[in-house]
């Protein structure tokens, strides 16, 4: 039970069917995967810094996969997955086929087109879809003109293939159609992966659902339905409340939100670039070369919010420069390392804010979302580090865990992206 006592338990599960309000779209719950309702509790506990290196080893996948890419409201509910996944996705509840099949899906805000297991599959969990059973369900043939938006296509048969990979996971589907349904609002011919055979550790086991910006993402299509808007606001890891929520569509959008412009990236167009123009910590705007802020779409260079990865990776110059003034104003309390963190501290501390300056808009981060910590107050680092060595190191990352709490707008038509602080907790 120790484990469970840790404030480091990144893991929600959705298990509550949405509650239709006429006229107050769908709202859905969200409960901690560790809670007494939970199917989903470790059965061996593990401590917590075993957990925050588990995460960290994520996100270096994560990060890997990342550069490789260089109307109606409806309220559906999210929950993080990682204890369920192996990946820091968060979740949503799906409904797929006719009749339906409940899959929970890993939302993923830098991928597009969508994939699922399905029966037969190699590889895969034991939770798939069983297209035979959908009366709605059918495959896609090589002039099917989904057939050219998807990566790798190979049409050695009559069917669509395509190969892809998901951290350090490799993928095989058949490029299919059938009925999905997110919350009370079908979307018929739904074109996604029915998964043939996966390798690696890194799939989610019962598939995954893109939020990118690329044509097979779930944006472009239900854009006459929502009007290729979303928000979402990810629950503290800390809470054991039904709270995290995912709206569609324009309606029920915060009217007053600080928003910055969106950024295109013909290389990478799934990818949500906004324009980072500085750091702040506490009161001071620290020294970054402009360099390493810069948008660049020929290098893929710049700064993206996304869902994924858990803790905010800044390039190394704006990463050394953060950590050095932060060091500098917490103090002369001795400064240890946990895994990727090199700010760590083994007692409490004053830690100050760190303020992310955008084009149009100022985000800070409270101490909820800028520290680790176990709940006894023995170590607490700060929740950021800098990119990995080994992957492309000019992408600054905006991750999950600096998201959470706040009302994240995704609002492809007006080409912004805005940033309210909510509590979801």
């Amino acid at each position: 039970m120790k484990a469970y006592l840790f404030s480091l338990a990144f893991l929600f599960l959705s298990l509550a069917q949405g509650l239709n309000t006429k006229g107050q779209g769908t709202t859905v719950k969200v409960f901690h995967v560790y809670s007494p309702q939970s199917p989903f509790r470790p059965s061996k506990p593990i401590s917590w810094e075993e957990s925050v290196l588990q995460m960290l080893a994520e996100d270096q996948a994560r990060l890997q996969f990342l550069s490789s890419l260089v109307a109606k409201r409806s309220w559906v509910p999210l929950a993080s997955g990682r204890q369920i996944l192996q990946s820091p996705n968060y979740i949503v509840k799906a409904k797929v086929g006719t009749p339906a099949q409940t899959l929970l899906l890993a939302v993923d805000t830098s991928n597009d087109a969508a994939w699922i297991p399905c029966n037969g599959c190699v590889g895969c969990s034991s939770t798939v879809f069983n297209s035979v059973k959908s009366t709605t369900f059918k495959t896609l043939g090589c002039g099917a003109p989904q057939c050219k938006q998807v990566p790798n296509p190979t049409c050695g048969g009559s069917t669509c293939t395509w190969n892809t990979t998901y951290g350090s996971s490799t993928i095989l589907s058949n490029l299919t159609q059938d009925t999905i349904a997110l919350s009370t609002d079908p979307v018929p011919n739904y074109a996604f992966g029915c998964i043939q055979k996966a390798t690696g550790s890194s799939v989610p086991p019962q598939g995954l659902l893109g939020l990118g910006r690329g044509p097979l993402s779930f944006l472009s299509q239900t854009e006459n339905l929502y009007q290729s808007t979303f928000s979402y606001c990810l629950p503290s890891f800390k809470t054991l409340n039904f709270s995290g929520t995912l709206r569609l569509g324009p309606a029920g959008q915060p009217l007053r939100i600080k928003t910055t412009p969106l950024l295109k990236n013909p290389r990478r167009s799934s990818l949500y670039y906004v324009n980072l123009i500085g750091i702040r910590v506490g009161r001071k705007i620290v020294d970054i070369p402009a360099s390493a802020l810069a948008f660049n779409p020929t290098t893929g260079a710049g700064t993206i919010f996304d869902s994924g990865t858990v803790f905010t990776r800044l390039v190394a110059p704006a990463y050394t420069a953060v950590r050095d003034e932060f060091r500098r104003r917490v103090g002369n309390a001795p400064v240890s390392s946990l895994g990727g963190f090199d700010t760590c501290y083994s007692g409490p501390i004053v830690a100050p804010t760190v303020t992310f300056m955008f084009s149009g808009m100022n985000v800070t981060l409270p101490p909820d979302n800028l520290l680790i910590r176990s709940t006894a107050g023995s170590t607490t680092c700060l929740a950021m580090a800098g990119a990995p060595d080994n992957v492309n190191s000019v992408l600054n990352v905006i991750a999950s865990m600096q998201q959470q709490n706040h009302r994240i707008l995704f609002d492809v038509p007006k080409s912004r992206l805005g940033v309210a602080r909510e509590q979801c907790s």
